[in-house]
């Protein structure tokens, strides 16, 4: 694939001392839109003169729009242990799904070592989970009470997205943000995902509020009086 090709030509030119290099994303996949990126992860003892460990920016090279997530391997253990404690982790999926541009063996123990722990999926404990129903309760009823049409739309989106957020982590599923979230939805049962998807497709607003009732059900019910957050 010339993207790999592409990104060593811009590593040489702007991070020569980096020791892996993998690009991820849409270009990994042959995913690739009209307007997408090239997203571009970065591991480097010494990527940053000024002694940052880690840096995301953004630039362009031989008219792509590159998205560059660069660390040290101290900043990198850093990041992705912070991305798996928010249960979204984006470069350690980048890390062990892309494409190597630069590896060898240090490439190979970092992706054996967090593959084992994205295998093992998010750790969630039972209060987060119980404040995420409380939160659903709360945009839940208020969904149902609004009558503005425009606060109704945007309720049910907060509405949707929160409670696919609860219904892959009860599945021990990683979750994701934009477009990422109904990917990873959609390892979950058909079924199940179209039961929530569907009213929120059609705008719906009140079998969205019957769907998120039932998901809520099945999460352990609502939650309202007497949690303590």
């Amino acid at each position: 694939m010339h993207y790999v090709e592409l990104a060593e030509r811009f590593i040489a030119t702007r991070f020569p001392t980096a020791s892996i290099a993998v690009v991820g994303g849409s270009t990994s996949r042959g995913e690739r839109t009209r307007t997408s990126d090239i997203d571009l992860l970065l591991i480097g003892e010494h990527l940053f003169p000024d002694g940052r460990t880690g840096a995301a920016l953004t630039d362009e090279h031989e008219g792509e729009i590159l998205e560059v997530f660069a660390y040290t391997p101290a900043g990198f253990e850093d990041w992705a242990q912070r991305s798996i404690d928010q249960h979204r982790p984006v470069i350690v999926h980048m890390l062990v799904e892309g494409l190597v541009v630069r590896g060898g063996q240090e490439l190979d123990a970092l992706r054996a070592a967090w593959a084992r722990r994205l295998d093992e999926g998010p750790a969630v404990d039972e209060h987060e989970l119980s404040f995420r129903r409380y939160v659903i309760t709360d945009v839940l009823d208020d969904l149902r009470d609004a009558s503005d049409a425009l606060e109704r739309q945007v309720l049910a989106a907060t509405l949707f997205e929160r409670t696919a957020e609860l219904m892959l982590l009860t599945a021990g599923k990683w979750v994701g943000a934009g477009k990422y979230l109904p990917r990873r939805l959609r390892a979950l049962p058909t079924e199940r995902v179209d039961a929530l998807a569907g009213p929120y497709l059609r705008g719906d607003a009140d079998g969205l509020a019957d769907a998120v009732e039932r998901e809520l059900v099945a999460a352990g019910g609502r939650v309202q009086a007497g949690f303590v957050r």
